[in-house]
């Protein structure tokens, strides 16, 4: 579709010819005529009638909207009125590259921002702990993959060739443990990821890294954190000064890191939670019968937007507590969701839409006017970046009318992505396989702790036992398979799933299957397992492996990788010694499996399938690491 752009064009030309191939057009003088008008009103107005077509916005990145709108309409008809109102003035994900690992390589950034720019959203952060270059500091970050000034600046130039904001987004309290585990860090700690709060060099450091997170990039707002700083007080600040309240200690701390923001000239904006955490008898955040006191509030700074996270509930009563909370505080909040990326290879679509729908219904009503969702690279980043693309045009689409339309978000997808709805949607059900409730709520995680447990040991057993997960994963490999071959540039999300499922036919209930005929006596089928269904799962996962390694090296820094590794490495080993000792055990060499001889118990005595939050849970028993 060849089209000639013409009008109020300032600051749009570049991003434009970025933006082309991936909108489906080809810029060029013969085209047809769009006369483009910057209006002064929150509107984008996309027409066409007869030969004319006219596009009306007023920021930039309503103009990479209007494209998208404009050629998907033209495909179906030849005249249209299409007008949407903006309904946040920030929206766009924020990604952790600290936590799991995962930094991600700035090319696969760009693209993001391509299909951020036709979607709509208007910001990007980048979660970093410790994955900048700080100059002063060089441990911090140390083969993490740290992103150099340069890297950060190529990148926020390329975002606002769009006229999406890159927000840095970084830590000064808690979460910290990747930096303060080394010793050139030793004098800062109140414990292991919290810095000792009131200690000057702590500020020294919080300094640097604020002008370290700042300078590459144009925006002068800036993400503090101090979320989750769980035992603040507790450590070397009880040592020098006694029993503090926990909110006493934030007032205390978030003060001086102010008095250093304030001197850089940035605008700042930190998570809420440890003044509800410090404020609650159970040291909540979520305690709907919270009550922070006129004193707490009074020793807030005024000049810093707190940010309510939450992708716990799925009803609009509470965010609107919650938000209404927030406000006694004395300003509107910003709102941060999430994408369910966390919990292992599989991204729960499930909880991610109720949590979406439910809050930025709320958010709309409730005039909170600045949006954006996170997608965590928790213990590990399993999960593909990509697969989240569905869930970053979810929260495209709410930002653009009053109530969501799913019949648009669907049609807006396959336009601005090329993939199919109901194939990303569909990801879920690789954790939903028997006795789990539809749409997952519960964020139940059982394909990974399925993968990473010990077939001779296996700590799930007695959750999946009488489960057809060998029915479940066969004919979602078959889904798989398919959806990779219909989703264009994005097929690699399934193919990666596809593998997945493929190792689940056999190795999901493996280990019931072993201690079965173990116990029943029946060494022809321990035979049978050992020669030849053990060596199959161990190539399946060989193929697993291989996939997944090729595309985290494409998309991410190889640092991070040497976590999977492990794991993998772990795995295969498992199933090697599996295989010797059920071997040795045939051949009389041992006279019992006493692996196999202890009474399998519920996972932490509950009934069905359940949910494991960390890795180190799963293959063992013993410990791995504190």
């Amino acid at each position: 579709m060849k089209l000639n752009f013409m009008g109020d064009l300032d600051g749009l030309k570049d991003g434009l010819q970025l933006l082309a191939a991936e909108a489906g057009i080809e810029l060029s003088s013969e085209g047809r005529v769009v006369e483009v008008v910057n209006h002064s009103i929150n509107r984008i107005i996309v027409e066409a009638e007869g030969d004319s077509l006219r596009i009306a916005y007023q920021r930039k990145i309503h103009f990479f909207r209007a494209i998208g709108l404009l050629v998907e309409a033209l495909r179906e008809s030849s005249t249209f009125l299409i007008e949407e109102e903006p309904q946040f003035d920030m929206n766009g994900p924020m990604f952790d590259v600290s936590q799991g690992g995962a930094v991600i390589r700035t090319d696969s950034i760009k693209a993001f921002l391509r299909k951020m720019a036709l979607m709509g959203l208007d910001m990007i952060m980048l979660y970093t702990e410790d994955s900048f270059d700080v100059k002063e500091q060089p441990y911090f970050g140390y083969m993490r993959g740290r992103y150099s000034q340069d890297e950060i600046r190529e990148m926020d130039d390329y975002a606002d060739q769009f006229g999406i904001e890159m927000i840095p987004c970084i830590q000064t309290l808690g979460h910290l443990a990747d930096v303060l585990k080394w010793k050139a860090f030793a004098d800062l700690r109140d414990d292991h990821e919290t810095m000792l709060v009131g200690y000057d060099r702590t500020y020294e450091f919080i300094e640097q890294m604020l002008v370290a997170a700042s300078a590459p990039v144009r925006s002068k707002r800036i993400h503090i954190g101090m979320d989750e700083a769980w035992k603040l007080g507790l450590g070397e600040y009880l040592v020098q000064n006694g029993l503090q309240s926990k909110a006493d200690i934030m007032n205390i701390h978030l003060k001086k890191v102010m008095e250093i923001v304030e001197s850089l000239d940035l605008v700042p904006m930190m998570w809420s939670d440890m003044y509800f955490r410090g404020s609650s008898p159970s040291g909540e955040y979520y305690d709907r019968n919270i009550v922070i006191s006129d004193e707490v509030i009074a020793g807030m700074p005024k000049n810093i937007q707190f940010v309510y996270w939450d992708y716990y509930h799925y009803d609009e009563g509470f965010y609107t507590d919650f938000v209404r909370t927030h406000k006694t505080f004395g300003s509107t909040p910003i709102f941060a969701g999430g994408i369910w990326n966390w919990k292992g290879f599989v991204l729960n679509y499930g909880a991610t839409f109720d949590s979406t729908n439910a809050a930025l219904n709320v958010c709309k009503r409730e005039g909170v006017r600045e949006v954006f969702v996170t997608l965590w690279g928790d213990d590990g980043t399993e999960c593909d970046w990509f697969s989240a693309l569905l869930g970053l045009q979810l929260y495209a689409e709410h930002g653009y009318a009053l109530e969501l339309d799913e019949d648009k978000l669907s049609r807006r997808f396959q336009y601005c992505t090329g993939g199919r709805m109901e194939d990303f949607m569909a990801i879920k059900n690789v954790d939903e396989p028997p006795g789990i409730q539809p749409m997952n709520h519960e964020t139940y995680n059982p394909s990974r702790y399925m993968l990473w447990q010990n077939v001779m040991m296996g700590l799930f057993d007695e959750n999946l036992r009488g489960l057809d997960m060998a029915g479940h994963y066969t004919e979602l490999q078959k889904q798989m398979a398919l959806f990779a071959t219909r989703n264009g540039e994005y097929g690699f999300v399934f193919e990666v799933l596809e593998r997945l499922c493929n190792v689940l036919i056999l190795k999901a209930d493996i280990g019931i299957r072993i201690t079965d005929a173990y116990l029943g006596g029946d060494k022809q089928e321990l035979a049978r397992i050992a020669q030849e269904t053990l060596p199959e799962i161990r190539t399946r996962v060989e193929k697993l492996r291989a996939y997944h390694m090729e595309r985290w090296h494409v998309v991410n820094k190889p640092f991070g990788w040497d976590i999977i590794d492990l794991r993998y490495g772990g795995l295969f080993m498992s199933l090697n010694t599996a295989i010797e000792r059920i071997s040795s055990y045939l051949a009389g060499n041992v006279d019992r499996l006493e692996e196999l001889e202890e009474k399998r118990l519920l996972f932490q005595g509950q009934e069905g399938l359940v949910d494991c939050y960390l890795y180190k849970h799963m293959p063992t028993p013993s410990r791995i690491s504190q």
